[in-house]
């Protein structure tokens, strides 16, 4: 690394110790009220993607948000379920698409029978296959405070690693406007 570069490195690490060095103390005698608790994305990355959801998409992302409880999990779960649902299918359950689709991919999130995901009929119910993503995100140590997308691509191993990212914030959006109703 030559020197200059180094130089502006270490320059901004010591700017970002030294703001939370003064911010800490004045942050911990900060008068706390409570607030609306909202699933506040770690770090939304990249530009963002929306779709409009018609009523079977909010009808799969409520029944993905009831999974995601049901398993026990936060709502930083259904987040991250919500967003992989929408890049994988635009939460819609999509069966078999013939020569459209990608190998044997099926629902909501494109789960593969033969990579041992479920039956069809398992993998095209929405709390089967939503209890099957998170089974796999409670496998990725740190998957909480993780970016999104690599929570994501670990479970799902995708050909597009990075395209997670995209729905992050309509994810975040869609999980606070549902998760208490």
């Amino acid at each position: 690394m030559n020197t200059m570069l180094r130089k502006s490195v270490l320059g901004i690490a010591g700017l970002a110790f030294t703001g939370g060095v003064f911010a800490g103390p004045i942050a911990a005698h900060a008068d706390a009220h409570p607030v609306d608790s909202k699933p506040v994305a770690v770090s939304v990355q990249g530009a963002q993607s929306k779709i409009e959801l018609n009523d079977e998409q909010t009808a799969n992302a409520k029944a993905i948000i009831a999974a995601t409880k049901k398993a026990g999990l936060p709502e930083r779960a259904a987040v991250i379920s919500i967003a992989t649902s929408l890049q994988e299918s635009k939460l819609e359950n999509l069966g078999h698409l013939g020569d459209a689709n990608d190998h044997d991919s099926l629902g909501l999130f494109q789960q593969r029978p033969t990579s041992g995901w479920g039956s069809p009929e398992q993998i095209t119910n929405p709390e089967y296959s939503t209890l099957a993503f998170l089974k796999g995100l409670k496998q990725v140590d740190g998957w909480e405070s993780m970016p999104l997308t690599e929570a994501a691509q670990t479970v799902q191993v995708s050909a597009y690693p990075d395209a997670y990212a995209q729905w992050e914030q309509q994810a975040t959006d869609i999980v606070a406007q549902h998760w208490n109703s």
